[in-house]
């Protein structure tokens, strides 16, 4: 063995310690946090069944199957309904997330597991490990080089989410520890996603959840198959972190310690608007400024105090943030996503329509908002929000939101949730009886078969 290699690498003990998991030894706060999974994953595949990115992802897959693609009659091979299933969680943007990463976890990790599940005939319990695995390595992995991935040029979601998936199918599996860091070491060579969407507002931030689904089904099925990959694909010269966030020295430990005892995935976040998180904040500091009579005519400018890390995804180029060119490229626009939120008294999914971001009310507000940059914020462990309205008559009225609303200081409800649910389903043509129905499918899941027909058509 190479001298210069470790004894044990970090895919080794990561992989012990997922080995001596198993569904019962899960506690209660992280079982509770998967069953909210499913429930706002399968909301979002519903609602965005019918939109054109979805038509057009299932229009390049050729590889039908036994698998379902929620809200489809259309089956598929298990890959293929991972990353349909991904794409469309993660195609509004209305998808969970983790502060600490941020990453999107949910639309990797349930439609990998669930998927790999119904493929191979697993039950409930195998599903209930797979994604309660997944959703901690993934979100763990964020956090060994906070922003780097981003600040290289990579969707963070896209790079960890392919390793998160592998671990998360190979524990549904029950993959053997050497297997396991087969898997891990085979899916950091399927991981990719750039941020180059943010140009002009592409789709490709939608399938990379999808992409990462697949390719960990991919991967734990050919390190079960016998395939190898490489023991120090985290902390290798030529790694996933040498590769991604263009470094090898991570703090490793936030990946491995504690893992299995101390649960990451119970901080996981929900959405309240269907936009980029770090703009929620914003939106709810001018929907107070709203709420205190001031009007659109009354005010000079808005100044916003934001984090030096979300500004090249979220502020700049800032004509083209406070004028977006198309609906998806609204969602990752801080200036338009508050103005509209002042002026329409909230932000839902019919804000980010070709027609709505021509609304010229919002579009003048929005150019009256700039932003500085705050040394001390505290991002990306905690979103918070800033507004400074200079009037016109001379007057500065300030809000702040200390923390994202649905995240750890004020998390959404289950019933919020199961509301969240309806309402997407029934964006997407379910009525509420076939809504109804869909979450009693969802509530027994984790006890019994993976059965998810009744979540087709």
């Amino acid at each position: 063995m190479n001298a210069e290699l470790p004894v044990i690498s970090v895919a080794q003990d990561l992989a012990a310690r997922i080995a001596a998991l198993s569904p019962e030894t899960l506690p209660s706060g992280v079982r509770s946090k998967c069953e909210d999974l499913l429930i706002d994953v399968v909301g979002l595949c519903v609602t965005a069944r019918n939109e054109d990115y979805i038509k057009s992802a299932l229009a390049g897959c050729d590889d039908d199957g036994p698998c379902t693609a929620i809200g489809h009659a259309r089956t598929l091979s298990s890959a293929s309904a991972a990353f349909i299933n991904g794409t469309a969680a993660h195609g509004e943007d209305f998808d969970d997330t983790f502060e600490g990463g941020p990453v999107h976890a949910g639309a990797v990790i349930v439609p990998a597991v669930l998927a790999a599940c119904e493929r191979r005939d697993l039950d409930g319990p195998s599903a209930l490990l797979g994604i309660a695995v997944g959703t901690e390595v993934m979100c763990r992995l964020s956090t060994v080089v906070p922003k780097a991935a981003h600040k290289a040029g990579f969707h963070p979601t896209a790079i960890y989410g392919v390793m998160g998936a592998a671990a998360g199918v190979g524990a549904a599996l029950g993959l053997l520890p050497k297997q396991m860091v087969d898997a891990l070491g085979i899916a950091g060579s399927f991981a990719s996603g750039i941020i180059e969407y943010l140009a002009e507002g592409a789709w490709t931030k939608r399938l990379h959840p999808g992409w990462a689904a697949q390719s960990g089904i991919r991967a734990a099925l050919l390190a079960r198959g016998g395939f190898y990959g490489p023991r120090t694909v985290f902390e290798g010269v030529h790694g996933l972190f040498h590769g991604f966030a263009h470094t090898t020295q991570g703090n490793y430990a936030a990946l491995t310690e504690g893992f299995g005892t101390e649960w990451v995935t119970e901080t996981l976040a929900f959405k309240p608007y269907p936009c980029g998180t770090m703009a929620h904040p914003y939106i709810d500091c001018a929907r107070r400024l709203a709420a205190r009579g001031i009007k659109a005519s009354d005010i000079k400018e808005l100044i916003c105090e934001v984090a030096e890390g979300t500004v090249h995804r979220l502020w700049e180029p800032l004509a083209v943030k406070q004028r977006p060119p198309n609906g998806y490229a609204a969602k990752f626009a801080t200036p338009y996503i508050l103005a509209t939120g002042f002026v329409k008294g909230g932000v839902g999914l019919s804000d980010f329509t070709a027609s709505a971001v021509r609304d010229e009310a919002v579009l003048a507000l929005a150019a009256k908002v700039r932003y500085v940059i705050d040394p001390d914020n505290p991002y990306p462990n905690n979103f918070t929000g800033h507004i400074r309205a200079v009037l016109n008559d001379g007057r500065v009225v300030e809000e702040r939101q200390p923390h994202f609303r649905g995240g750890a200081h004020e998390p959404l409800t289950r019933a919020d949730l199961v509301e969240k649910f309806m309402l997407n389903a029934g964006h997407g043509g379910w009525d509420d009886a076939r809504s109804d129905a869909a979450l009693k499918v969802l509530a027994g899941l984790y006890k019994g078969k993976v059965e998810l027909t009744p979540l087709r058509g």
